[in-house]
């Protein structure tokens, strides 16, 4: 094995100078970061730091970056359509419920699947949705329900079922937990670390830090468009300037 192989076989993603202006603001400016296979790389921010916006430059939905380079497994992938990355095995879900409320559990599912899976038979893809929803722990008995009379809770495995149902080497969750109760927190929680035990590696946008703190092997905090800390988590949430991004103070 050369040098070469073996650092690809320590790194699944590695972005490098990412860079998002909108006019003279830079929402995301001259980020750079690596992940390991595997890896929960947890992202924390105030409101308006540009985690959602580095999301969306690496998966080119809904726009791609200014400048710089992303390296899935090796190869660049930030001149891709979203959809060849998607297929290339890196998926996401959103802040928002991103469902269509008036098709059932499983026909979103499907339509992901559909969207992105070409030359499938449709008993084929049925079967790829329902083993989505089973693997987010969608309940069985609601798969016909509409989104729309669904819980947050479940739109929001629908969502992450959707991703699933991708078979993607890499997930990016941009705020799994927000709305939801302490109880499905707890059960999000549990999902994350299931996720993890399937070797996919997540790349997670949270506000709830003891969610985000308990799950992450690494925990990178963005403020300004900018990293600001990174490292063990417990050590990064005591770091003076992490403090002065969320509490305006310094310690």
């Amino acid at each position: 094995m050369t040098l070469s192989d073996l650092e690809s076989s320590r790194t699944i993603l590695a972005v490098s100078g990412l860079t998002k202006t909108f006019g003279a603001l830079k929402a995301v400016d001259d980020i750079s970061f690596d992940v390991a296979p595997g890896e929960i790389l947890g992202i924390a921010g105030p409101n308006g730091s540009g985690k959602s916006t580095l999301f969306n430059a690496i998966t080119r939905i809904p726009f791609s970056a200014t400048a710089g380079v992303v390296l899935f497994e090796g190869q660049e992938v930030h001149h891709l359509l979203p959809h060849d990355i998607a297929t290339a095995g890196i998926a996401r879900t959103f802040q928002r419920e991103s469902v269509f409320p008036s098709l059932s559990a499983i026909d979103n599912v499907l339509t992901a699947i559909e969207q992105t899976r070409r030359g499938g038979s449709f008993q084929r893809n049925v079967v790829l949705a329902e083993q989505a929803l089973d693997v987010v722990g969608f309940p069985a008995t609601l798969h016909n329900w509409r989104a729309a009379e669904l819980p947050i809770f479940l739109r929001k495995l629908v969502m992450i079922g959707s991703a699933m149902a991708l078979d993607p080497k890499i997930l990016l969750l941009d705020e799994p937990a927000s709305s939801l109760t302490p109880e499905e927190i707890e059960r999000m929680r549990a999902l994350i670390a299931n996720l993890k035990a399937m070797n996919v590696t997540i790349l997670l946008i949270e506000h709830v830090l003891p969610l985000l703190t308990s799950v992450s092997d690494r925990l990178m905090v963005m403020d300004q468009g900018r990293i600001i800390a990174m490292g063990a988590p417990d050590a990064v949430i005591r770091d003076p300037n992490v403090v002065e991004a969320y509490l305006g103070v310094a310690i």
